[in-house]
């Protein structure tokens, strides 16, 4: 029998339903009951930047990761679970920087899953995939996303010593305009370790972190409707997604099903924490400049339910928050709040 988590919540009028073994995660509103547009008890989903240390120095970085980086205390990382417990989490996104490069990672997994019930899961840019950090992966992690940047050797090589180990691993590629054309040469022609990988996430490039570029923008590429189309309409031997920040292209170009929809969960059902304690609803904000709230001196449940930053980013996410005019926002939640730029609506609808 498979184990899964039920847990209702009364007074907001839904119950999830999350499997940590397989990932499926869903949420079911109660008869007569509309679908709730943020989640009251606490995020279900926190990102946390548990390092800003990297020694890659990859290009399209948004937090511009590097050997200055610091990493977050272990004893600053219990402070956050010990908070999202009580929030009711159910999942942790662990990032940088390069998390896995973090001097207490394998404890970090191991505290996360067994202490605190919350399944960890995590983004690496493929270096420092040491034995220990494959057994912690495959003994406490949902899932592992190996981010995808050229020559593609490095991330070939995460792929297969995480395949070895049978963990679920999925790629995540940032679409630019530039990028684009080696995304559909996938397409077309796959490389051996797709065959590997469980999922190929496409990521909305931002302009902001390393290089911040509006030529990179993906709206300025001329094949993206046959790039939505090779995406949505071919057969593949993985599971294609795309983050919420890519979802206004999915509603212009294809034809998904409404009920494969999701926006933005950014102050939603998630939330964002830096490696220096400090709270966000996106951490895509941080590099902007948006205003920030330290965990040390909040509650992170008030923080979540109160503060004037999350009350803003769920206005603008919400149905009257944005695109009046525009006949697919119920689909995609106004696109971005914070980089409009990107949204990939047609031109009289921005």
């Amino acid at each position: 029998m498979e184990y899964k988590i039920i847990k209702r919540f009364k007074d907001e009028h839904y119950s999830v339903f999350f499997n940590p073994n397989t990932g499926f995660f869903a949420r079911v509103e109660e008869p007569n009951c509309p679908e709730p547009s943020w989640s009251l008890h606490g995020p279900e989903l926190l990102d946390i930047s548990i390092t800003n240390w990297c020694d890659k120095g990859c290009a399209l970085c948004y937090r511009k990761s590097d050997e200055g980086g610091h990493h977050m205390s272990l004893e600053n990382y219990e402070l956050v679970m010990k908070q999202a417990q009580k929030m009711h989490v159910f999942q942790v996104a662990l990032g940088g920087g390069n998390p896995n490069q973090h001097p207490e990672f394998c404890k970090i997994l191991s505290l996360t899953r067994e202490k605190y019930g919350i399944v960890p899961n995590y983004t690496t840019n493929g270096r420092s995939l040491s034995e220990d950090v494959l057994i912690a992966t495959k003994k406490y992690c949902g899932a592992v996303a190996v981010s995808a940047y050229s020559p593609f050797q490095e991330t070939e090589n995460a792929v297969d010593a995480l395949a070895s180990k049978g963990i679920k691993t999925n790629i995540h590629f940032i679409l630019t305009s530039q990028s684009v054309n080696t995304a559909i040469e996938w397409f077309k022609k796959p490389p051996n370790f797709l065959g590997k990988i469980n999922a190929l996430i496409f990521l909305n490039y931002k302009p902001i972190g390393r290089i911040s570029s509006e030529k990179l923008l993906l709206k300025n590429s001329d094949k993206l409707e046959y790039f939505f189309q090779l995406a949505t309409e071919e057969r593949h031997p993985y599971k294609i997604g795309f983050d919420a920040c890519t979802v206004t292209g999915i509603a212009r170009y294809t034809k998904t099903p409404k009920i494969s929809y999701d926006g933005c969960d950014a102050g939603r059902f998630s939330m964002f924490i830096s490696e220096d304690l400090k709270m966000y609803p996106c951490s895509f904000m941080v590099e902007a400049g948006y205003e920030s709230i330290p965990l040390t001196e909040n509650n992170m449940k008030d923080c979540w339910q109160d503060s004037p930053v999350f009350r803003q980013i769920r206005k603008k996410l919400s149905p009257n928050g944005g695109c009046s005019s525009c006949n697919t926002s119920d689909l995609c939640l106004n696109g971005c709040a914070l980089f409009p730029q990107i949204n990939l609506c047609p031109p009289n609808n921005n």
